[in-house]
């Protein structure tokens, strides 16, 4: 070997354990949140909305407190009462100055059923501190649009569709779920699976792919969510 060829050798194993230590940096220093994070910053238009308490409302509207909006509908099966049990979970973890300053929102995509009152009962089911909102199916459309979110119209019934799997700034992802009914009535539903970050000011910031949401990996991030995007 010429002492060029050792000295490139030597080079290129630097190079290696440096992103080697780089990469393992990243994986367990607490200041490196996880999900993906839009280039810039979307500010979310004021779509009007209803509450789960009928009250008048947009999809901008914000408290200052980090939202964690998760698209879904009340009749779904699966993904729906796994991800809401989940951040159940990941909020009951906080302290009590950080619950305080995180809201978990639930936007369904199934408003023909999901009437303010049907959605408040749903959310109590996991936890009363969760919000939701509902209102006209083209606004609803129109608002997971914004947040990349798919979201796909009742198949006929007896029509069972895969999930598909979600990333930010693109189409979102979607898991199968069926929507719950007696016989004909039932219909299946995609929609996307992910969770969306938006900060205080209500701009849509990052977004969490469902693996990542039951895996630990919000749990481990929420309190740098919290410092990172609640307003101040």
């Amino acid at each position: 070997m010429t002492v060029f060829s050792r000295v490139l050798t030597a080079v290129l194993l630097v190079v290696a354990a440096a992103l080697a230590g780089l990469l393992v940096y990243r994986q367990v220093s607490p200041g490196v949140l996880g999900g993906d994070a839009l280039d810039v910053p979307l500010a979310l238009p004021a779509l009007p909305l209803v509450s789960d308490r009928g009250a008048a409302t947009t999809l901008a509207a914000s408290d200052g407190r980090v939202r964690l909006v998760f698209y879904g509908f009340v009749r779904c099966p699966d993904v729906c009462p796994v991800t809401l049990a989940s951040l159940k979970n990941s909020v009951a973890a906080l302290s009590p100055e950080q619950r305080a300053r995180v809201q978990v929102q639930f936007v369904t995509v199934d408003p023909g059923n999901d009437t303010p009152a049907v959605v408040r009962a749903y959310l109590d089911r996991f936890d009363p501190a969760f919000t939701g909102l509902t209102g006209k199916a083209a606004t609803i459309d129109e608002a997971a649009r914004v947040m990349f979110v798919a979201n796909v119209a009742p198949m006929p019934a007896g029509d069972h569709s895969a999930h598909l799997s979600g990333a930010a700034q693109g189409a979102g992802g979607a898991q199968n779920a069926a929507a719950v009914g007696a016989g004909a009535s039932a219909a299946a539903r995609l929609h996307g699976d992910q969770l969306s970050v938006v900060d205080g000011r209500g701009r849509f910031v990052r977004v969490y792919g469902n693996g990542a949401v039951v895996d630990g990996t919000l749990d481990r991030d929420l309190p740098g969510l919290i410092r990172a995007y609640a307003a101040r």
